[in-house]
């Protein structure tokens, strides 16, 4: 109970086994994925959309965050093409190249819940094929709650006499609610399933192109 106890007043160890339970069980269904050419193309090509609309970005937040015009709307599409498991996959790598892009360091697993872990929980839309507005607002909400998290633990120093809790919420709450809005619109207003027969050219894979 003494070591249960000591865990729950260290957040950071907790976020951290957190991270690295999310990253392997991540791992293990992307593991799963047979790429294709096609696959390794459309990916190259999403990751390339995404990066040039971060670019053009409409605000940046002073410690990170961005709200940019539909970034996360290739890296959603991705994910209903061809399942969760290659969505995780393509967040993973967006997450890289926004750390490389756009860097803020406080702490190893802070870097976890603002980079690859948020990119990757938009993965989760693949599991939504049916209902692509429910699956980008639960899948926009996962990254939420990554940068949440990391906004309590490691962020709550610029709170002042804030409660770090609100202080989160209200930072990137409000950024990933304006981001999300943007992109729950884009991808509701897109003809995905015309778009899909266009890039699959008519073939339905399964999960991981088997």
């Amino acid at each position: 109970m003494k070591n249960l106890n000591e865990i729950f007043a260290h957040p950071t160890s907790l976020f951290t086994l957190l991270a690295i339970l999310l990253l392997i069980g991540a791992a293990i269904k992307v593991r799963k994925v047979k790429l294709s050419t096609q696959m390794i193309t459309q990916i190259g090509i999403a990751l390339a959309l995404a990066t040039v609309l971060k670019i053009f970005r409409i605000y940046h937040l002073p410690q990170g965050g961005s709200i940019t015009i539909g970034s996360m709307v290739p890296i959603l599409l991705i994910a209903l093409f061809y399942g969760a498991e290659v969505g995780y996959l393509t967040g993973f790598l967006y997450g890289m190249i926004t750390l490389i892009m756009d860097p803020y360091i406080l702490h190893p697993v802070q870097v976890l819940f603002d980079y690859p872990l948020p990119f990757m929980a938009l993965g989760i839309i693949g599991y939504f094929r049916n209902n692509k507005v429910l699956g980008a607002i639960v899948a926009i909400f996962g990254r939420f709650l990554c940068h949440f998290i990391s906004g309590i633990v490691f962020f709550a120093s610029y709170a002042g006499d804030m409660n770090p809790w609100l202080y989160s919420l209200m930072v990137n709450g409000v950024f990933i609610a304006i981001e999300g809005l943007i992109c729950v619109i884009i991808i509701g207003l897109l003809p995905v399933d015309r778009l899909y027969s266009i890039v699959t050219k008519g073939r339905r894979p399964l999960r991981g192109d088997e």
